[in-house]
């Protein structure tokens, strides 16, 4: 049986024509698959299923998604963030925190938080971290929240003054498809440090600044530092007490994909 594949011009020039033609013809897609973009089951015979070509410098990765989460499309990543992130790709594994965070029984959900923020006079897209509770490491005995060191480990510098953009974290890299947020992407074998569960749509706004400056600000603090602020002015607000009392760290992530 044919299968309900939707294959864009794009990804179809990627693939070749003969390749195309084998995965509508149902040759060489999947009877069912995990969605890229939320994660959950679908079957590509009884759903409108989207081809994604996730394409680096010298890899190519075919994954499938939900017709109704995410096009057809092809998204450029890196080499390295490829390889590392095969297996989410292609619905092996879903990372939803830290590495080290989801070995820890006591789980907490990475909230993210997509705001402007205002850096040497000008409006900057920046995404800001907050898990839902406290994050210790694996074997971790006391309730002491390791988050904050934990980042740090993994590249992420303390935040002492919002006038001052953070320095980059080498490899890692935020992934936005089709205007909306899927995932904070870091180098080597883990992957996919955060990815959404479905989406994440963006502001006019903060797609006009990102695609302007190509990267994106990424601040992180422990439970109760920042909050769900209604507006962007409170957001900076909590963001600057947060760097006042040494409980931000931050780094300037390339945006990966369009």
């Amino acid at each position: 049986m044919p299968a309900m594949l939707d294959v864009s011009d794009e990804v179809r020039a990627e693939i070749g024509e003969q390749e195309a033609e084998r995965l509508l013809a149902g040759d060489s897609a999947p009877g069912t698959y995990d969605c890229t973009s939320c994660r959950t089951p679908g079957d590509t015979s009884k759903e409108r299923t989207s081809t994604v070509l996730f394409v680096g410098d010298e890899t190519a990765v075919l994954a499938f998604a939900h017709a109704t989460c995410i096009p057809s499309q092809v998204v450029p990543v890196s080499e390295q963030q490829l390889q590392g992130a095969v297996q989410t790709f292609e619905g092996d594994e879903a990372a939803a925190a830290p590495a080290e965070a989801n070995a820890e029984p006591r789980q907490a959900v990475l909230g993210i938080t997509c705001g402007l923020v205002l850096v040497k006079d000008s409006i900057c897209p920046a995404l800001v971290i907050e898990p839902t509770g406290p994050i210790a490491r694996p074997g971790q005995q006391d309730s002491s929240d390791e988050f904050l060191p934990i980042l740090i480990e993994q590249g992420f510098l303390p935040v002492s003054d919002l006038a001052v953009p953070p320095s980059p974290n080498a490899g890692w890299s935020v992934l936005l498809a089709m205007g909306q947020l899927h995932a904070i992407l870091q180098p080597g074998a883990a992957g996919a440090w955060w990815q959404a569960h479905q989406p994440l749509p963006v502001s006019d706004g903060w797609r006009v600044a990102v695609n302007k400056s190509n990267e994106v600000y990424v601040y992180a603090a422990p439970v109760g530092s920042i909050g769900q602020q209604p507006r962007e002015d409170l957001l900076q607000s909590a963001l600057a007490r947060a760097a006042e009392r040494g409980l931000l760290v931050g780094a300037t992530m390339p945006l990966s994909g369009t």
